[in-house]
């Protein structure tokens, strides 16, 4: 096996209060290849886009694969999962599924992330898609979530859109690795998505992302250029003037004589 430089477990526990970490959520190898060259410390990967591939491209990454809600619903179809993704090369799992279930993947030997705060899989039961523990009640609640994943073996926490002050107190209080995802300086990590980073958001960018490049303009010139190329194709052939000869595998006429020769009359 390839020997790699990257964070283990145990590493990334060793780093909980002394700096802060970077964390992206990537969707192709090029993405990959670029955090890695980047210096990004995490990459959250999901499992359906989790192959030999991105693994090489996220070079000494530390990876956290994403097993997806509701694609995997019982136990065994987390474990199965999580099992897949270590075979890959998948350093953590991201799991949203009960404490139960997080329970069980941990007594494997299998290193779990959890969510708490704003998740989104589960945002009907906080109030939506909005920040989480504004209150003394729900900040009780975040902090409760989060003790519950460290007694049930998880070695960290995605936490969302949680005020910072509350997240600085909870960190004070849990082992779990907080990767801050909106949720201020207070957790270990800062987490954004690569398309929020590069600025080709598909739907609403939240408050918390920061947009460093303009890559939906980019794309939006590429698609321009993708119809003009295509439009031009379609003409060429209609007018014949694609294919040219330099396209076309050549004959020698005497090969070709003969060849008609033989063909019945």
């Amino acid at each position: 096996m390839k020997k790699n430089n990257r964070m283990t477990v145990a590493d990334l526990r060793a780093q909980k209060g002394k700096r802060q970490m970077t964390m992206l959520f990537v969707e192709t190898p090029e993405e990959a290849a670029a955090a890695a060259a980047a210096g990004i410390d995490l990459l959250s990967i999901i499992a359906p886009i989790w192959t030999p591939e991105m693994r090489e491209a996220a070079g000494d990454c530390f990876v956290q694969v994403g097993l997806l809600y509701g694609d995997n619903a019982t136990y065994e179809d987390y474990l199965r999962s999580a099992f897949a993704g270590m075979k890959i090369g998948g350093d953590a799992f991201y799991c949203a599924g009960s404490f139960n279930t997080i329970s069980k993947l941990s007594a494997e030997g299998i290193p779990v992330v959890g969510h708490v705060g704003l998740c989104p899989a589960r945002a009907t039961w906080t109030g939506g898609f909005k920040a989480v523990g504004k209150t003394a009640d729900t900040a009780m609640y975040v902090y409760n979530q989060c003790k519950a994943l460290e007694a049930a073996g998880a070695i960290g926490a995605e936490i969302e859109v949680v005020p910072g002050r509350v997240t600085e107190e909870i960190a004070k209080r849990t082992s779990l690795v907080l990767l801050s995802m909106g949720a201020g300086t207070g957790g270990d990590a800062q987490y954004l998505f690569s398309e929020d980073v590069l600025g080709y958001t598909r739907t609403h960018r939240p408050r918390h992302a920061k947009v460093y490049r303009n890559f939906r303009a980019e794309y939006d010139r590429l698609q321009l250029e993708r119809i003009a190329a295509f439009n031009e194709f379609r003409q060429d052939v209609e007018t014949g003037a694609y294919p040219e000869d330099k396209h076309l595998v050549p004959i020698d006429d005497q090969e070709l004589k003969a060849f008609i020769a033989q063909l019945p009359k």
